[in-house]
Parts: C-alpha cells; sequence; structure tokens
C-alpha cells in the first residue's frame, strides 16, 4: 500500500524553530536571539527559502550584509523593527517590505530596538555561487573547495 501525500498546507508555528546564526563567535552574539522557522524548507521548496522570524528586543537579523547573486525580501508581520542600509535608518510596522536585490553593494540587517517581540517573513532565492559581504566588519561568505566559508576580507583566511 503505497503512503499516501503529504498535504501541502501547514501552520507556520508547527515548523521547528532554530535560534541563533552561523556567524563565527566573535560576531554571533548581535543576533544570537533570533529564532527562524525554515518554512521553505519544511514545505520542500528548492529554488527559494521562506523563514518566519523572530526577533526579541535587541536582537538584530544579521549582521548588515549584502548578497552577490541572490535576492532578498522581507515583509513585517508584527512588531517594529529598524532597517538599517547605507542610506541610514527606516523603521518598518506591520505590513512594510523591504527589497534587496542581488549584486547591489548596500549592506543591510533588520533590529529590534523596541520593548516588544518582532516577526517578519524572509524569502530569498537560492542561487549558486552567492557570496556575502559583510561590510561594517572584516568578514565574507565565499565558496572555498566546494562550500561555503566565513573569511577574512582583509586576507581571505578562514574564521575557524
Amino acid at each position: 500500500m503505497a503512503t499516501p501525500p503529504i498535504p501541502p498546507a501547514f501552520h507556520p508555528m508547527s515548523v521547528a524553530t532554530h535560534a541563533g546564526n552561523s556567524y563565527p563567535p566573535e560576531f554571533a552574539e548581535a543576533s544570537a536571539g533570533r529564532l527562524k522557522r525554515r518554512l521553505g524548507d519544511h514545505g520542500g521548496l528548492m529554488n527559494y527559502g521562506v523563514n518566519h522570524v523572530t526577533l526579541p528586543p535587541g536582537c538584530a537579523s544579521a549582521l548588515r550584509h549584502w548578497h552577490t547573486r541572490q535576492d532578498e525580501f522581507v515583509m513585517v508581520l508584527s512588531g517594529e523593527l529598524t532597517l538599517v542600509t547605507d542610506a541610514g535608518e527606516q523603521v518598518l510596522g506591520p505590513g512594510m517590505c523591504a527589497a534587496f536585490p542581488a549584486g547591489r553593494a548596500d549592506g543591510h540587517a533588520l533590529v529590534n530596538r523596541s520593548a516588544a517581540e518582532a516577526t517578519y517573513i524572509e524569502i530569498g532565492d537560492r542561487t549558486d555561487p552567492d557570496e556575502v559581504d559583510y561590510p561594517d566588519v572584516d568578514m565574507q561568505v565565499k565558496w572555498v573547495d566546494g562550500e561555503q566559508r566565513f573569511v577574512r576580507r582583509s586576507d581571505g583566511t578562514p574564521y575557524e
């Protein structure tokens, strides 16, 4: 007897939560409290990712960064977030969106400077080989021996 197919619909809160980030320890603190539910992975998507992200007060989405080949899009669901880019800061509330085209060298990050939790949806494609630049610190994501690795922008040495 064949196994019945898994229905494509699900509740986002039923998806496992991943806390923190994959940054080298010296850069991990700012977004250590971030909670991410990988909705696209849960649904079997292969060409792009969709994440439900929760930021507690004082937490950042990531270090300010930009992608060479991957587009990113966010939509705030609840709370208030401050978008930080080269253009300055902009406060985003529920329903507001921001788009970050691939190759635009303008680092971005969301920071929860409010006293309440904030949530947003994050969508990004999975174009490889993507590289990521972090303009405020000595770090990039580069392809090294077929794998993405955090390296120092100054000399290319990997973070351990």
